[in-house]
């Protein structure tokens, strides 16, 4: 079966209203993660004025560390031709290593300033919250019709009429990477609820970061390269980015198994 997607990123204009469904499942990204955080800190007997601030900083990490992450690893030309192109998120090109790396950062500077709050800890409740934010990011990619699938044998797919003028079924692996993000939350959610952050500090952290750019390295295979200079490259950009991810899950697992054994 081929679905024809020709889906408007524009929700609807009212005018001077005009909201787009990629904002829209960005900020609803947040809003979920705050209300599932807040459930966490309240029944930790943790402060709601630390999460307001976690909250700042979390979101400040993301968007400065996708757009800045985007320019490095794919357009770093931007640099040199228009650094204060850097900024202009609302351009587009976010990319979402460079948000995990920009999550990581905000939590270290939270965590400078609230030293009761152990790295471990904010990283086993963060990666619940950031798998649903996740697939909230790339149901926003699937509305804009980017980081499209490959083509597939043409009997089933998705047809991205914003992107090809004639009939082309592609692989929709924004779903791909959604549906991963949206069993890792159901996963993730119920190891803290089993009491697995207590018992393995580190665990649902290590576990969600080897599952995550695992399938994110998957995945890859069936997407079309965001730039260019990928088609040289043995693997594309986002598979290279995936390894030291997935490394850094191991490395947290291991950690939270010998913890569970002492």
């Amino acid at each position: 079966m081929v679905i024809e997607w020709n889906v408007d990123p524009v929700m609807f204009t009212a005018g001077p209203l005009s909201p787009r469904w990629y904002g829209v499942l960005f900020a609803s990204a947040f809003m979920i993660s705050y209300q599932i955080m807040k459930k966490i800190f309240v029944a930790e007997g943790k402060g709601m004025q630390q999460l307001d601030q976690l909250t700042i900083a979390i979101i400040t990490g993301t968007i400065v560390g996708a757009r800045v992450g985007h320019v490095l690893f794919y357009e770093p030309q931007i640099f040199l031709d228009n650094p204060f192109e850097v900024i202009a998120i609302w351009h587009g090109g976010l990319a979402s290593h460079g948000g995990a790396l920009g999550i990581i950062t905000a939590l270290w500077w939270f965590h400078r300033k609230n030293p009761s709050f152990g790295m471990t800890w904010l990283f086993d409740r963060l990666a619940i919250v950031a798998a649903i934010s996740g697939m909230c990011i790339r149901l926003g990619n699937l509305m804009n019709s980017e980081i499209i699938g490959k083509p597939t044998d043409g009997t089933w797919g998705f047809w991205f009429q914003r992107v090809d003028a004639v009939l082309l079924p592609r692989h929709p692996t924004q779903l791909y990477e959604a549906a991963l993000c949206l069993a890792l939350f159901f996963l993730t959610y119920r190891m803290y609820q089993q009491g697995v952050a207590k018992k393995s500090p580190g665990m649902i952290f290590g576990l969600f970061l080897v599952l995550l750019f695992v399938g994110r390295f998957v995945v890859e295979f069936f997407k079309e390269h965001q730039v260019d200079f990928e088609a040289s490259l043995p693997i594309d950009m986002g598979q290279i980015l995936s390894i030291p991810f997935v490394m850094f899950g191991l490395y947290y697992l291991l950690k939270s198994t010998r913890s569970k054994q002492a």
